[in-house]
């Protein structure tokens, strides 16, 4: 069959990948896309068209509300954009005559509250503008001030909703007076925040359950008055960014009173039923009610309208409400059951449709399918009441028991969001026989690498301990840097990092610091192996055999501890940021601090690096020759005359015209002759300047998602060090995050449980 490859291009040094024997689905996967990459086709239209799918399948009702991260990154997030410095560059829109025409023509119409979010930035972009963040407010001008305020003081205006326009408009902080005495700068994503912000106020005004005590309501009544004196605070324009911190930390506590909660209660687009019922129980009970028909409470029947309007599909909505309609007395858990049978069987359905079931299993489900949407009749039960079930036979609670063996359907593709990170021309982990990268040009990674080594050779403990780290990463999923978690490489410096600036006495010594003198007498050559690679320092201690003596002798450090001892600094350190349990320093600060190897101490703050929030850049790098030749390439194809016009090569004959084909390919091949500039996303979230590299921030993949899993996995170990020995402790360590799944499997037979109850005996 041949071997696999493949160009991951979009890697910092471009990388061929190679496997000795590809299953025939990845070989046939290689084939389809090498034939696509040959006509020029791209995949983003393909991406487009599943959207669109998936789009027929949303919901029609309006989203009430967008959320909200409250994350301290959360704004630099949002507001994603080029940076201009690095190659963006824009017209002076703001003197010219399309200026005005561009801001009047923003405004909501039917465009849902984010849409229109979404058309301002937009707007502000095409004007020549950016929102001020966190990585743009050092370089913010007057003119960039002129720009957004403009367009924040447009988004307002242009809402569709009267009421909620002349509210927004009668605050101070949004009045945008040119006459104040203070100055009325603002940050789009801040105004977006005040417009959700006072849509959840105006609710809370005309709400019909208070809360649960006079207490509670108090309560309420004074995060709602705090909301308001935010809005009306004049000087806000003084610290644009700082009034977002404020306005973020006043929405969550909006958004955390019960009423409020309630109004806003919605069921996420791939949300579970069962997840949806559990948040309007808890909703229900914070506000006093109970899930009993005969409570005389008027919070039950609001909460059931509620928890029915906010389901997300259309179909399902409807076949709820009738079930309500046509019920006496009914309860949450009753209406919650009806919603999961008819969820569950929709998610079987598209499951169906997919193809992701086998025949024996198919042949179970589409039976199974008609049960859950059977009407649901009076069950008398023998614990003394009786509520609406689906009707059970002999023949149902056979098909529930195998129904309770087959896969769970949420899990499956057509029920999930769909994976940005999934890759069909992935290599399997095994059955390809051998596996290998090959990169070019990439001399700093050689200097990485005999870095690694030499620290290895400093004491016997220092592999081990990478090695069980890179394991523990892997097997709880947090080693995937395109997944947006940390690569192998971040894993050993984070090691490193604890061995040499951390761990009392120190385990290894700073080779970077120890570099020996150069000598005068080097040749170029040997400069550039040893002392400047491609204008980098790459100088450190690098005799391999002295380390590997010094470290035998024992003459490196005076540290005696066991790797166990080790490992648990290790998570401790990076798991919690108080003083550290051995009573020798705190632990990692993941907001404020950069791991630097290089540096005495390790550490350096994101402030000194000016690693302080998300921006994207633009990155020029030169095609490779091959490409570059490929014309020529084509042209020099030994095949006959007839062949190269099947297959869309040019014709030898001079007075020949080129095909349609054959001036595509040819266009196709001078394109991939030019540079190529790609966007590349330089997060902070986590911070570890390469050794050599110092601009580089080797955790630069790290995304929101990732280092919320990353720092989870470092608490969930130090709690199962910490416990060790003792009664309560039953996680294991080293578990394999795969090993998730059989919870789920569990969670899916609840499912069946509540939805059925348990088989007579």
């Amino acid at each position: 069959m041949g071997l696999g490859a493949r160009l991951l291009s979009k890697t910092r040094i471009p990388i061929i990948k190679i496997c000795q024997k590809p299953p025939g689905k990845l070989y046939s996967d290689l084939l389809d896309e090498r034939a696509k990459w040959e006509k020029g086709i791209d995949d983003d239209q393909e991406l487009e068209d599943e959207d669109s799918k998936d789009g027929r399948h949303s919901n029609d009702h309006d989203l009430k509300y967008r959320r909200i991260s409250i994350d301290g990154d959360a704004h630099a997030a949002v507001n994603e954009h080029r940076d201009e410095q690095h190659g963006t560059i824009y017209s002076d829109a703001h003197e010219s005559i399309d200026y005005q025409a561009t801001l009047s023509g923003l405004r909501q119409g039917a465009r849902s509250l984010p849409n229109y979010y979404t058309a301002a930035k937009k707007v502000l972009r095409s004007l020549g503008g950016k929102d001020i963040t966190n990585s743009t407010v050092a370089t913010f001008s007057g003119n960039d001030f002129r720009i957004l305020n403009d367009v924040c003081r447009t988004f307002v205006h242009g809402l569709m909703d009267d009421h909620l326009r002349s509210r927004l408009e009668g605050y101070a902080s949004l009045s945008f007076d040119t006459d104040a005495p203070t100055p009325q700068n603002r940050s789009i994503f801040g105004v977006m925040t005040q417009i959700e912000g006072e849509k959840m106020v105006m609710a809370f005004e005309t709400r019909e359950i208070r809360e649960r005590d006079d207490h509670h309501e108090q309560m309420a009544r004074n995060r709602v008055n705090h909301w308001r004196e935010l809005q009306n605070r004049a000087n806000c324009g003084l610290d644009p960014l700082g009034f977002n911190r404020e306005l973020l930390s006043a929405i969550e506590l909006l958004k955390k009173i019960p009423s409020i909660g309630l109004l806003l209660l919605e069921q996420g687009q791939y949300e579970s039923a069962a997840s949806y019922h559990s948040r309007a129980t808890r909703l229900m009970v914070e506000l006093g009610g109970h899930d009993v028909p005969s409570s005389p409470s008027p919070i039950l029947p609001v909460v059931l309208r509620l928890y029915i309007h906010g389901i997300y599909d259309h179909d399902i909505r409807v076949q709820v409400a009738d079930f309500l309609s046509t019920s006496q007395s009914p309860t949450l858990r009753v209406i919650a059951r009806r919603h999961k049978s008819l969820h569950l069987a929709r998610e079987l359905e598209r499951a169906l449709e997919k193809g992701l079931y086998s025949v024996e299993y198919s042949d179970v489900i589409r039976p199974y399918i008609e049960l859950l949407r059977a009407p649901m009749v009076l069950n008398t039960s023998g614990n003394g009441h009786s509520e609406p079930m689906l009707p059970m036979t002999p023949e149902g609670w056979n098909l529930v028991a195998k129904m309770r063996e087959i896969p769970d359907p949420s899990r499956m593709s057509p029920n999930q969001p769909r994976d940005p990170y999934k890759d069909k021309l992935e290599f399997p982990k095994s059955g390809v026989g051998v596996q290998c990268d090959i990169n070019f040009s990439a001399q700093l990674a050689l200097q990485n690498t005999h870095l690694l080594r030499c620290y290895s050779l400093t004491d016997d403990r220092v592999r081990p301990l990478v090695l069980f780290v890179k394991h523990w990463a892997k097997v709880r999923g947090i080693n995937t840097p395109y997944r947006g978690t940390l690569s192998s490489y971040g894993y050993v410096l984070m090691v490193l990092h604890y061995l040499v600036n951390v761990a009392r006495p120190f385990v290894c010594p700073n080779l970077q610091l120890m570099a020996p003198p150069v000598d005068p007498n080097l040749t170029p050559e040997q400069i550039e192996n040893t002392v400047n690679c491609k204008g980098r320092d790459i100088r450190f201690w690098r005799d391999e055999n002295q380390i590997a003596s010094m470290a035998q002798r024992g003459m490196l450090n005076q540290n005696k501890d066991s790797i166990g001892y080790l490992l648990r600094g290790f998570f401790e350190y990076y798991a919690q940021g108080g003083m550290m349990s051995t009573g020798h320093g705190r632990g990692f600060d993941w907001g404020r601090d950069v791991i630097s190897l290089r540096t005495q101490g390790g550490i350096l703050g994101k402030q000194t690096k000016g690693w302080t929030g998300a921006k994207t850049v633009l990155e020029v790098q030169p095609s490779d020759t091959a490409s570059a030749t490929e014309a020529d390439m084509l042209r020099a194809n030994p095949k006959t005359a007839t062949e190269e016009h099947s297959n869309g090569h040019l014709q030898q004959a001079p007075q020949a015209q080129p095909s349609q084909e054959t001036t595509k390919a040819s266009k196709l091949a001078q394109d991939r002759g030019k540079s190529e500039v790609k966007e590349v996303r330089h997060r902070f979230l986590f911070a570890i300047e390469d050794p050599f590299e110092l601009e580089h921030n080797v955790a630069r993949t790290v995304t929101h998602n990732g280092i919320v899993s990353i720092r989870d996995e470092f608490r969930r170990a130090w709690r199962i060090i910490k416990n060790s020995g003792r009664s309560q402790s039953h996680e294991v360590l080293l578990q394999d995050i795969s090993m998730d799944r059989i919870a789920d499997h569990a969670s899916f037979r609840e499912l069946l449980d509540e939805i059925h109850g348990h088989p007579p005996p």
